[in-house]
């Protein structure tokens, strides 16, 4: 993530609590289909990609790569894009 101007160095994983997902408007998961969280009342939106763990350097660019063009996209579509 550094390449594309993001440090992730002191970001660790958390686990996704109602208590967490009270304050978004929006949850989007990543390739979970049936077995992602289900938060009442929060609209939720999964993206069908791999999991980039144990994949090639290469592999995990596309998959990162593809996450920053399905984000511009849907802050474009919701209006919120940069200006």
């Amino acid at each position: 993530m550094k390449e594309a101007g993001i440090d992730l160095s002191s970001a660790r994983p958390q686990l996704l609590t109602e208590e967490l997902a009270r304050s978004a408007d929006l949850l989007v998961t990543m390739g979970c289909e049936e077995t992602c969280p289900v938060v009442p009342g929060l609209e939720r939106e999964d993206w069908p990609l791999a999991d980039p763990k144990g994949q090639s350097l290469e592999a995990v660019r596309a998959i990162r790569d593809e996450i920053q063009r399905r984000v511009t996209a849907m802050l474009a579509e919701r209006g919120l894009g940069r200006k």
